[in-house]
Protein backbone atom coordinates (compact mmCIF):
# COMPACT_ATOMS: atom_id res chain seq x y z
CA UNK A 1 0.00 0.00 0.00
CA UNK A 2 2.86 2.39 0.83
CA UNK A 3 4.37 1.88 -2.62
CA UNK A 4 1.00 2.43 -4.31
CA UNK A 5 0.61 5.71 -2.41
CA UNK A 6 4.05 6.79 -3.65
CA UNK A 7 3.04 6.01 -7.24
CA UNK A 8 -0.26 7.87 -6.91
CA UNK A 9 1.64 10.77 -5.38
CA UNK A 10 3.86 10.94 -8.47
CA UNK A 11 0.84 10.92 -10.78
CA UNK A 12 -0.72 13.71 -8.70
CA UNK A 13 2.49 15.73 -9.07
CA UNK A 14 2.30 15.42 -12.84
CA UNK A 15 -1.36 16.47 -12.85
CA UNK A 16 -0.57 19.48 -10.67
CA UNK A 17 2.25 20.37 -13.03
CA UNK A 18 -0.14 20.30 -15.96
CA UNK A 19 -2.60 22.49 -14.05
CA UNK A 20 0.17 24.93 -13.19
CA UNK A 21 1.10 25.17 -16.86
CA UNK A 22 -2.35 26.57 -17.51
CA UNK A 23 -2.85 28.57 -14.31
CA UNK A 24 0.61 29.95 -13.51
CA UNK A 25 3.08 29.85 -16.36
CA UNK A 26 5.71 31.81 -14.42
CA UNK A 27 6.33 33.02 -10.92
CA UNK A 28 5.67 36.78 -10.83
CA UNK A 29 2.85 38.57 -12.63
CA UNK A 30 3.05 36.26 -15.66
CA UNK A 31 6.79 37.08 -16.06
CA UNK A 32 10.00 35.24 -15.33
CA UNK A 33 12.26 36.62 -12.63
CA UNK A 34 14.76 37.68 -15.31
CA UNK A 35 12.14 39.75 -17.14
CA UNK A 36 11.11 41.49 -13.92
CA UNK A 37 14.72 42.39 -13.08
CA UNK A 38 15.41 43.64 -16.60
CA UNK A 39 12.38 45.94 -16.53
CA UNK A 40 13.47 47.32 -13.14
CA UNK A 41 16.88 48.22 -14.50
CA UNK A 42 15.41 49.81 -17.62
CA UNK A 43 13.33 52.11 -15.42
CA UNK A 44 16.31 53.25 -13.31
CA UNK A 45 18.53 56.34 -13.83
CA UNK A 46 21.52 55.80 -16.22
CA UNK A 47 24.99 55.83 -14.67
CA UNK A 48 28.02 53.67 -13.85
CA UNK A 49 26.16 51.86 -11.12
CA UNK A 50 23.23 51.32 -13.43
CA UNK A 51 25.48 49.94 -16.16
CA UNK A 52 27.10 47.52 -13.70
CA UNK A 53 23.70 46.51 -12.42
CA UNK A 54 22.46 46.09 -15.98
CA UNK A 55 25.38 43.78 -16.80
CA UNK A 56 24.68 41.73 -13.68
CA UNK A 57 20.99 41.66 -14.48
CA UNK A 58 21.64 40.49 -18.02
CA UNK A 59 23.80 37.68 -16.64
CA UNK A 60 21.11 36.70 -14.17
CA UNK A 61 18.47 36.79 -16.90
CA UNK A 62 20.41 34.10 -18.80
CA UNK A 63 20.60 31.68 -15.87
CA UNK A 64 18.20 28.83 -15.24
CA UNK A 65 17.10 30.39 -11.95
CA UNK A 66 15.73 33.45 -13.73
CA UNK A 67 13.87 31.44 -16.36
CA UNK A 68 12.50 28.69 -14.15
CA UNK A 69 8.77 28.06 -14.46
CA UNK A 70 6.48 25.94 -12.31
CA UNK A 71 6.07 23.24 -15.01
CA UNK A 72 9.87 22.97 -15.33
CA UNK A 73 10.19 22.64 -11.57
CA UNK A 74 7.45 19.99 -11.46
CA UNK A 75 9.13 17.91 -14.18
CA UNK A 76 12.50 18.14 -12.38
CA UNK A 77 10.73 16.73 -9.32
CA UNK A 78 9.38 13.89 -11.46
CA UNK A 79 12.92 13.13 -12.65
CA UNK A 80 14.17 13.09 -9.06
CA UNK A 81 11.29 10.77 -8.15
CA UNK A 82 12.29 8.30 -10.88
CA UNK A 83 15.86 8.28 -9.55
CA UNK A 84 14.51 7.78 -6.02
CA UNK A 85 12.45 4.76 -7.09
CA UNK A 86 15.44 3.23 -8.87
CA UNK A 87 17.82 3.64 -5.93
CA UNK A 88 15.46 3.13 -2.98
CA UNK A 89 13.32 0.28 -4.33
CA UNK A 90 15.56 -1.07 -7.12
CA UNK A 91 12.79 -0.50 -9.73
CA UNK A 92 14.48 -0.95 -13.13
CA UNK A 93 17.52 1.20 -12.17
CA UNK A 94 19.14 0.63 -15.58
CA UNK A 95 16.16 2.47 -17.11
CA UNK A 96 14.87 4.84 -14.47
CA UNK A 97 18.20 6.43 -13.55
CA UNK A 98 19.00 7.41 -17.19
CA UNK A 99 15.39 8.49 -17.79
CA UNK A 100 15.18 10.44 -14.53
CA UNK A 101 18.46 12.18 -15.27
CA UNK A 102 17.23 12.92 -18.79
CA UNK A 103 14.03 14.49 -17.41
CA UNK A 104 16.14 16.83 -15.28
CA UNK A 105 18.40 17.67 -18.24
CA UNK A 106 15.41 18.37 -20.46
CA UNK A 107 13.84 20.77 -17.99
CA UNK A 108 16.79 22.94 -17.02
CA UNK A 109 15.65 26.38 -18.32
CA UNK A 110 17.76 27.88 -21.09
CA UNK A 111 17.61 30.67 -23.65
CA UNK A 112 16.43 29.27 -26.98
CA UNK A 113 18.64 29.65 -30.04
CA UNK A 114 21.96 28.41 -28.63
CA UNK A 115 21.51 24.85 -29.92
CA UNK A 116 21.10 23.40 -26.45
CA UNK A 117 17.61 21.88 -26.25
CA UNK A 118 16.74 18.44 -27.56
CA UNK A 119 14.25 19.94 -30.03
CA UNK A 120 16.73 22.51 -31.43
CA UNK A 121 18.31 21.54 -34.76
CA UNK A 122 22.06 21.11 -34.49
CA UNK A 123 22.19 20.50 -30.74
CA UNK A 124 24.06 17.48 -29.37
CA UNK A 125 20.92 16.18 -27.68
CA UNK A 126 19.01 16.52 -30.94
CA UNK A 127 21.60 14.36 -32.72
CA UNK A 128 21.40 11.71 -29.98
CA UNK A 129 17.59 11.88 -30.11
CA UNK A 130 17.77 11.01 -33.81
CA UNK A 131 18.07 7.34 -32.86
CA UNK A 132 14.75 7.56 -31.04
CA UNK A 133 12.97 9.62 -33.69
CA UNK A 134 13.95 7.28 -36.52
CA UNK A 135 13.44 4.06 -34.57
CA UNK A 136 17.13 3.07 -34.60
CA UNK A 137 17.58 2.26 -30.91
CA UNK A 138 14.67 -0.22 -30.45
CA UNK A 139 15.96 -2.85 -32.94
CA UNK A 140 19.39 -2.65 -31.30
CA UNK A 141 17.75 -3.22 -27.91
CA UNK A 142 15.96 -6.25 -29.37
CA UNK A 143 19.28 -7.58 -30.69
CA UNK A 144 20.69 -7.46 -27.17
CA UNK A 145 17.55 -9.02 -25.68
CA UNK A 146 17.76 -11.88 -28.18
CA UNK A 147 21.42 -12.48 -27.32
CA UNK A 148 20.67 -12.75 -23.59
CA UNK A 149 17.38 -14.71 -23.76
CA UNK A 150 17.05 -18.45 -23.26
CA UNK A 151 13.94 -19.69 -25.07
CA UNK A 152 14.24 -23.21 -23.59
CA UNK A 153 11.18 -22.91 -21.35
CA UNK A 154 9.05 -21.81 -24.30
CA UNK A 155 10.40 -24.55 -26.57
CA UNK A 156 9.78 -27.16 -23.85
CA UNK A 157 6.17 -26.06 -23.27
CA UNK A 158 4.96 -24.20 -26.39
CA UNK A 159 1.34 -23.99 -25.21
CA UNK A 160 2.45 -21.30 -22.76
CA UNK A 161 2.94 -19.03 -25.77
CA UNK A 162 -0.83 -18.60 -25.67
CA UNK A 163 -0.47 -16.67 -22.41
CA UNK A 164 1.84 -14.18 -24.08
CA UNK A 165 -0.72 -13.80 -26.86
CA UNK A 166 -3.58 -13.38 -24.37
CA UNK A 167 -1.80 -10.50 -22.64
CA UNK A 168 -1.84 -8.56 -25.93
CA UNK A 169 -5.59 -8.03 -25.38
CA UNK A 170 -4.47 -4.98 -23.41
CA UNK A 171 -2.93 -3.52 -26.57
CA UNK A 172 -6.09 -3.69 -28.64
CA UNK A 173 -8.47 -2.60 -25.87
CA UNK A 174 -6.26 0.41 -25.20
CA UNK A 175 -6.29 1.14 -28.94
CA UNK A 176 -10.09 1.29 -28.81
CA UNK A 177 -10.02 3.36 -25.61
CA UNK A 178 -7.63 5.89 -27.15
CA UNK A 179 -9.94 6.36 -30.13
CA UNK A 180 -12.83 6.91 -27.71
CA UNK A 181 -10.80 9.67 -26.00
CA UNK A 182 -10.33 11.54 -29.27
CA UNK A 183 -6.99 10.29 -30.59
CA UNK A 184 -6.73 9.46 -34.28
CA UNK A 185 -5.91 5.95 -35.56
CA UNK A 186 -2.13 6.42 -35.67
CA UNK A 187 -1.99 8.00 -32.24
CA UNK A 188 -4.28 5.33 -30.76
CA UNK A 189 -2.15 2.51 -32.20
CA UNK A 190 1.02 4.01 -30.71
CA UNK A 191 -0.62 4.44 -27.31
CA UNK A 192 -2.05 0.91 -27.40
CA UNK A 193 1.39 -0.71 -27.47
CA UNK A 194 1.96 0.55 -23.92
CA UNK A 195 -0.32 -2.33 -22.93
CA UNK A 196 2.34 -4.77 -24.09
CA UNK A 197 4.72 -3.36 -21.43
CA UNK A 198 7.44 -3.17 -24.05
CA UNK A 199 9.25 0.17 -24.14
CA UNK A 200 11.35 -0.39 -27.30
CA UNK A 201 8.29 -1.54 -29.27
CA UNK A 202 6.27 1.45 -28.08
CA UNK A 203 9.07 3.80 -29.15
CA UNK A 204 9.46 2.05 -32.52
CA UNK A 205 5.77 2.32 -33.40
CA UNK A 206 5.24 5.86 -32.11
CA UNK A 207 8.36 7.09 -33.93
CA UNK A 208 6.74 5.92 -37.17
CA UNK A 209 3.11 6.80 -36.55
CA UNK A 210 2.88 9.51 -33.85
CA UNK A 211 6.28 11.21 -33.33
CA UNK A 212 4.65 14.19 -31.63
CA UNK A 213 3.54 11.86 -28.80
CA UNK A 214 6.83 9.99 -28.59
CA UNK A 215 8.03 11.48 -25.29
CA UNK A 216 4.79 10.87 -23.40
CA UNK A 217 4.37 7.33 -24.78
CA UNK A 218 7.97 6.35 -24.03
CA UNK A 219 7.88 7.71 -20.47
CA UNK A 220 4.53 6.01 -19.80
CA UNK A 221 5.75 2.67 -21.20
CA UNK A 222 9.00 2.63 -19.24
CA UNK A 223 7.37 3.96 -16.08
CA UNK A 224 4.85 1.14 -15.98
CA UNK A 225 7.54 -1.41 -16.86
CA UNK A 226 9.50 -0.24 -13.84
CA UNK A 227 6.40 -0.39 -11.64
CA UNK A 228 5.64 -4.04 -12.43
CA UNK A 229 6.35 -5.06 -8.78
CA UNK A 230 3.77 -2.50 -7.63
CA UNK A 231 0.98 -2.86 -10.21
CA UNK A 232 0.85 -6.61 -10.82
CA UNK A 233 0.77 -8.28 -7.35
CA UNK A 234 -2.62 -6.85 -6.25
CA UNK A 235 -4.21 -7.98 -9.54
CA UNK A 236 -2.59 -11.40 -9.23
CA UNK A 237 -3.92 -11.91 -5.71
CA UNK A 238 -7.36 -10.66 -6.71
CA UNK A 239 -7.61 -13.01 -9.70
CA UNK A 240 -6.32 -16.22 -8.08
CA UNK A 241 -7.19 -18.27 -5.02
CA UNK A 242 -4.69 -19.51 -2.45
CA UNK A 243 -5.07 -23.05 -3.82
CA UNK A 244 -4.38 -21.90 -7.38
CA UNK A 245 -1.24 -20.05 -6.30
CA UNK A 246 0.05 -23.28 -4.73
CA UNK A 247 -0.24 -25.35 -7.92
CA UNK A 248 3.11 -26.96 -8.70
CA UNK A 249 3.96 -27.45 -12.35
CA UNK A 250 5.98 -30.29 -13.83
CA UNK A 251 9.65 -29.45 -14.45
CA UNK A 252 10.17 -28.54 -18.13
CA UNK A 253 11.84 -31.16 -20.28
CA UNK A 254 15.43 -30.78 -21.38
CA UNK A 255 15.74 -28.94 -24.68
CA UNK A 256 18.41 -30.09 -27.13
CA UNK A 257 21.04 -27.85 -28.69
CA UNK A 258 19.55 -28.51 -32.13
CA UNK A 259 16.13 -27.28 -31.01
CA UNK A 260 17.68 -24.10 -29.62
CA UNK A 261 19.38 -23.40 -32.96
CA UNK A 262 16.30 -24.19 -35.06
CA UNK A 263 13.94 -22.08 -32.94
CA UNK A 264 15.25 -18.59 -33.85
CA UNK A 265 15.38 -19.51 -37.55
CA UNK A 266 11.84 -20.87 -37.62
CA UNK A 267 10.62 -18.08 -35.32
CA UNK A 268 12.12 -15.41 -37.59
CA UNK A 269 10.52 -16.80 -40.74
CA UNK A 270 7.12 -17.55 -39.18
CA UNK A 271 6.59 -14.32 -37.23
CA UNK A 272 7.83 -11.99 -39.96
CA UNK A 273 5.66 -13.71 -42.57
CA UNK A 274 2.69 -13.11 -40.25
CA UNK A 275 3.71 -9.52 -39.47
CA UNK A 276 6.24 -8.19 -42.03
CA UNK A 277 6.07 -4.66 -40.59
CA UNK A 278 7.69 -5.95 -37.39
CA UNK A 279 10.76 -7.20 -39.29
CA UNK A 280 13.22 -4.65 -37.80
CA UNK A 281 12.32 -5.77 -34.28
CA UNK A 282 11.73 -9.50 -34.72
CA UNK A 283 14.59 -9.87 -37.19
CA UNK A 284 17.06 -8.46 -34.68
CA UNK A 285 15.54 -10.40 -31.77
CA UNK A 286 15.94 -13.79 -33.43
CA UNK A 287 19.29 -12.83 -34.96
CA UNK A 288 20.62 -12.05 -31.49
CA UNK A 289 19.33 -15.37 -30.20
CA UNK A 290 20.93 -17.24 -33.09
CA UNK A 291 24.26 -15.58 -32.23
CA UNK A 292 23.85 -16.92 -28.70
CA UNK A 293 22.78 -20.46 -29.56
CA UNK A 294 24.93 -21.19 -32.62
CA UNK A 295 27.98 -21.86 -30.50
CA UNK A 296 30.31 -20.20 -33.01
CA UNK A 297 29.65 -16.48 -32.47
CA UNK A 298 30.03 -16.12 -28.72
CA UNK A 299 32.11 -12.95 -29.09
CA UNK A 300 29.38 -11.26 -31.13
CA UNK A 301 26.65 -12.46 -28.77
CA UNK A 302 28.59 -11.24 -25.75
CA UNK A 303 29.04 -7.80 -27.31
CA UNK A 304 25.33 -7.59 -28.17
CA UNK A 305 24.11 -8.53 -24.68
CA UNK A 306 26.64 -6.42 -22.74
CA UNK A 307 28.46 -3.42 -24.20
CA UNK A 308 26.10 -2.66 -27.06
CA UNK A 309 22.80 -2.93 -25.20
CA UNK A 310 24.26 -0.95 -22.28
CA UNK A 311 25.34 1.90 -24.57
CA UNK A 312 22.00 1.97 -26.38
CA UNK A 313 20.08 1.85 -23.08
CA UNK A 314 22.02 4.88 -21.81
CA UNK A 315 21.38 6.89 -24.98
CA UNK A 316 17.74 5.82 -25.17
CA UNK A 317 17.00 6.55 -21.52
CA UNK A 318 18.65 9.96 -21.38
CA UNK A 319 17.20 11.24 -24.67
CA UNK A 320 13.70 9.94 -23.95
CA UNK A 321 13.87 11.63 -20.56
CA UNK A 322 15.18 14.87 -22.06
CA UNK A 323 12.30 14.88 -24.55
CA UNK A 324 9.94 15.69 -21.69
CA UNK A 325 10.50 19.44 -21.79
CA UNK A 326 7.62 20.91 -19.85
CA UNK A 327 6.45 23.04 -22.79
CA UNK A 328 6.14 19.91 -24.95
CA UNK A 329 5.23 17.30 -22.37
CA UNK A 330 2.75 18.77 -19.89
CA UNK A 331 -0.41 18.66 -21.96
CA UNK A 332 -3.86 17.16 -21.61
CA UNK A 333 -2.95 14.47 -24.15
CA UNK A 334 0.01 13.40 -22.01
CA UNK A 335 -2.28 12.96 -19.03
CA UNK A 336 -4.66 10.86 -21.14
CA UNK A 337 -1.74 8.71 -22.30
CA UNK A 338 -0.65 8.04 -18.71
CA UNK A 339 -4.19 7.08 -17.72
CA UNK A 340 -4.59 4.80 -20.74
CA UNK A 341 -1.17 3.26 -20.04
CA UNK A 342 -2.12 2.34 -16.48
CA UNK A 343 -5.42 0.85 -17.66
CA UNK A 344 -3.78 -1.10 -20.49
CA UNK A 345 -1.15 -2.59 -18.19
CA UNK A 346 -3.84 -3.71 -15.75
CA UNK A 347 -5.94 -5.19 -18.58
CA UNK A 348 -2.93 -7.05 -20.02
CA UNK A 349 -2.16 -8.57 -16.61
CA UNK A 350 -5.83 -9.46 -16.09
CA UNK A 351 -6.07 -11.07 -19.55
CA UNK A 352 -3.02 -13.27 -19.01
CA UNK A 353 -4.29 -14.48 -15.64
CA UNK A 354 -7.81 -15.08 -16.94
CA UNK A 355 -6.59 -17.09 -19.93
CA UNK A 356 -4.39 -19.24 -17.67
CA UNK A 357 -7.47 -20.09 -15.59
CA UNK A 358 -9.41 -20.92 -18.77
CA UNK A 359 -6.59 -23.20 -19.96
CA UNK A 360 -6.78 -25.14 -16.68
CA UNK A 361 -10.39 -26.02 -17.43
CA UNK A 362 -9.17 -28.13 -20.35
CA UNK A 363 -6.02 -29.53 -18.72
CA UNK A 364 -5.96 -32.66 -16.61
CA UNK A 365 -4.75 -32.71 -13.00
CA UNK A 366 -1.01 -33.25 -13.39
CA UNK A 367 -0.75 -30.92 -16.37
CA UNK A 368 -2.49 -27.91 -14.84
CA UNK A 369 -0.58 -24.64 -14.88
CA UNK A 370 -0.25 -22.16 -12.06
CA UNK A 371 -2.43 -19.18 -13.12
CA UNK A 372 0.14 -16.75 -11.71
CA UNK A 373 2.38 -17.31 -14.72
CA UNK A 374 -0.32 -15.72 -16.91
CA UNK A 375 0.71 -12.34 -15.48
CA UNK A 376 4.13 -12.81 -17.07
CA UNK A 377 2.52 -12.62 -20.51
CA UNK A 378 3.32 -8.92 -20.57
CA UNK A 379 6.75 -8.43 -22.11
CA UNK A 380 8.47 -6.73 -19.17
CA UNK A 381 11.39 -9.18 -19.25
CA UNK A 382 12.37 -10.52 -16.75
CA UNK A 383 10.65 -8.39 -14.10
CA UNK A 384 7.15 -9.81 -14.50
CA UNK A 385 8.56 -13.37 -14.31
CA UNK A 386 10.35 -12.42 -11.09
CA UNK A 387 7.12 -11.04 -9.65
CA UNK A 388 5.42 -14.37 -10.44
CA UNK A 389 8.24 -16.18 -8.64
CA UNK A 390 7.88 -13.96 -5.58
CA UNK A 391 4.10 -14.34 -5.40
CA UNK A 392 4.39 -18.11 -5.78
CA UNK A 393 6.93 -18.33 -2.93
CA UNK A 394 4.66 -16.28 -0.66
CA UNK A 395 1.98 -18.98 -0.94
CA UNK A 396 4.39 -21.92 -0.92
CA UNK A 397 8.12 -21.42 -0.17
CA UNK A 398 8.92 -24.57 -2.17
CA UNK A 399 7.01 -23.54 -5.32
CA UNK A 400 9.49 -22.08 -7.82
CA UNK A 401 7.75 -20.65 -10.89
CA UNK A 402 10.48 -18.53 -12.49
CA UNK A 403 11.45 -21.01 -15.21
CA UNK A 404 7.80 -21.61 -16.13
CA UNK A 405 7.00 -17.87 -16.09
CA UNK A 406 9.82 -17.12 -18.52
CA UNK A 407 7.92 -18.93 -21.30
CA UNK A 408 4.95 -16.52 -21.45
CA UNK A 409 7.34 -13.66 -20.62
CA UNK A 410 9.52 -14.11 -23.71
CA UNK A 411 6.49 -14.94 -25.83
CA UNK A 412 5.07 -11.59 -24.69
CA UNK A 413 8.10 -9.87 -26.24
CA UNK A 414 7.38 -11.63 -29.52
CA UNK A 415 3.66 -10.98 -29.20
CA UNK A 416 4.00 -7.23 -28.62
CA UNK A 417 6.28 -6.90 -31.66
CA UNK A 418 3.82 -8.88 -33.79
CA UNK A 419 0.95 -6.71 -32.51
CA UNK A 420 2.90 -3.57 -33.42
CA UNK A 421 3.53 -4.92 -36.92
CA UNK A 422 -0.13 -5.79 -37.40
CA UNK A 423 -1.19 -2.30 -36.31
CA UNK A 424 1.35 -0.72 -38.68
CA UNK A 425 0.06 -2.83 -41.56
CA UNK A 426 -3.54 -1.83 -40.91
CA UNK A 427 -2.60 1.83 -40.60
CA UNK A 428 -0.78 1.65 -43.93
CA UNK A 429 -3.83 0.02 -45.51
CA UNK A 430 -6.28 2.60 -44.16
CA UNK A 431 -3.96 5.47 -45.15
CA UNK A 432 -4.05 4.25 -48.75
CA UNK A 433 -7.85 4.33 -48.91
Amino acid sequence: MKRLLIVFGAITTILLAWASANAAEVFINNQTLGEVATQAVAASTPGFGTMALEGLTNFISLTGFANLTLPNFAMICVGLFFIFLAIKYDYEPLLLIPIGTGVIIGNIPFIAGNQIGIYEDGSVLNYLYFGVQKGIYPPLIFLGIGAMTDFSSLIANPKLMLLGAAAQVGVFLTFIGAIALGFDLKEAASIGIIGGADGPTAIFLSSKEAPHLLGAIAIAAYSYMALVPVIQPPIMRLMTSEAERKIKMKPPRTVSKTEKIIFPIVGLILTTFISPSALPLLGMLFFGNLLKESGHTERLANTARTSMIDIVTILLGVTVGASTQASEFITLNSMKIFALGAASFAVATFSGLAFAKIMNVFLKGGNKINPLIGAAGVSAVPDSARVVQQEGLKSDPTNHLLMHAMAPNVSGVIGSAVAAGILMSFLTYFSSL
